[in-house]
């Protein structure tokens, strides 16, 4: 789906993300993606440490994303029309930015 959705992703810049965008590395060098376990070996202490820092850095990704279904902007098919929702996107990050700061 990453491939067909066309995002452009800088080079200068740096993506975590999590273990279903496998084919990443191949597209972006400096993607951050966690180490998966084998059935036959599990993980060193060090990959663990390593995939614990990755998961505390996407945290705060994750819950707003969390936030957006709530919403159900995300969570489920947009159907009303195309062009509204970059705006209706933006105005539920700004309420919920408002609900951050208050």
């Amino acid at each position: 789906m990453f491939k067909e959705s066309k995002v452009h992703i800088s080079q200068h810049s740096q993506v975590i993300v999590d273990t279903g965008y496998q084919g990443l590395k191949r597209l972006h060098d400096k993607s951050l993606m966690p180490k998966k376990r084998s059935k036959k070996h599990s993980l060193a202490k060090a990959d663990k440490r390593s995939n614990q820092q990755l998961a505390s850095q996407r945290v705060l990704s994750e819950h707003i994303i969390g936030m957006l279904k709530r919403f159900k902007i995300l969570a489920e098919r947009y159907r009303n029309r195309r062009k509204r929702f970059g705006l209706r996107f933006n105005l539920i990050a700004g309420i919920y930015n408002y609900e951050l700061l208050c």
